[in-house]
């Protein structure tokens, strides 16, 4: 199964976008240690929105773009990780352990896991 842990920081706060040495090299002991694990198929931050950002949205069939900021959205997917695990206690482990380099840093943060949907889940449904 896989499954992505995305981590959520206020745009508000453009401190929290720009990491310290030390969590930096934290986050990538931990990246390391998945990928030696052999769960880690991705792992990236993104950028605020207001560095090469846009939207599309689409209501009544009719599309609109606007680009970045986004100053009507305060907490922003900031960083992914896709793992490739057993299951969702595993899921679960990992993202407890991603969010917890935030908290020895100081940081709030709120961690996501969520399964991805593959095929065969598409294929199954009545």
């Amino acid at each position: 199964m896989r499954f992505m842990l995305m981590h959520k920081l206020d745009e508000n706060k453009p401190e929290l976008w720009n990491p310290s040495p030390d969590f930096i090299a934290r986050m990538g002991v931990f990246m390391e240690e998945a990928a030696q694990a052999g769960v880690l198929l991705a792992g990236e931050g993104l950028r605020p929105s207001s560095v090469d950002a846009g939207r599309i949205t689409v209501t009544g069939g009719k599309s609109t773009v606007t680009d970045g900021p986004f100053t009507e959205t305060k907490e922003l997917i900031a960083g992914f990780a896709l793992m490739q695990v057993r299951d969702k206690a595993e899921a679960m482990e990992w993202g407890r352990r991603f969010a917890e380099l935030f908290a020895e840093a100081g940081t709030d943060t709120e961690v996501d896991v969520r399964r991805v949907t593959e095929w065969e889940d598409l294929a199954s449904q009545p």
